[in-house]
């Protein structure tokens, strides 16, 4: 594992996976610990500003050009806003806590974990930052089959734990 291609990359790459990172770690946190504490909203804001930053960051990444300076990928950050938006709107208009919880939820799974999945193409700069340049197909596949395989059981637990819990 070497940081130096996340260090050479532009500014926008650096702070992309920066936020993405720390959104990745505090999400998981915030996800397991009780709601509606002090800490939960403090680490939940925090959240937000990473996963705001994280998308809107993304939007000046155009290594892969198919629509003008865009790609497909680039819909993960139209995909950020309108979830974070619904989810805030859910929990500060609402007072909606499924939903709230729902688009929260969803916005992990969908926006850190399946899209952070396919960083680890080979080719992608977090595959030569976790497997090194000469590493090939079975490594990806083998870090985005454990990562597919762990939001898959994520989201069952938390669909679980979510039934439980009576607003």
């Amino acid at each position: 594992m070497t940081l130096a291609p996340l260090l050479a990359a532009p500014l926008a790459i650096q702070i992309h996976a920066s936020c993405a990172i720390l959104a990745v770690v505090i999400g998981g946190f915030v996800l397991w610990r009780k709601k509606g504490t002090r800490l939960h909203k403090t680490l939940g804001r925090l959240w937000v500003v990473l996963m705001f930053t994280a998308a809107t960051s993304a939007l000046f990444i155009n290594e892969i050009r198919l629509i003008g300076p865009f790609s497909p990928i680039h819909l993960f950050s139209i995909f950020t806003y309108v979830a974070l938006f619904n989810g805030l709107r859910a929990i500060l208009v609402h007072r909606d806590v499924r939903r709230h919880r729902a688009n929260m939820q969803g916005l992990y799974i969908g926006a850190l974990l399946l899209a952070g999945a396919f960083t680890f193409l080979p080719g992608r700069r977090m595959h030569m930052v976790v497997f090194g340049p000469h590493a090939g197909w079975p490594q990806s596949l083998a870090a985005i089959g454990l990562i597919l395989a762990l939001a898959a059981v994520l989201w069952a637990l938390l669909q679980r734990r979510g039934q439980r819990v009576t607003t």
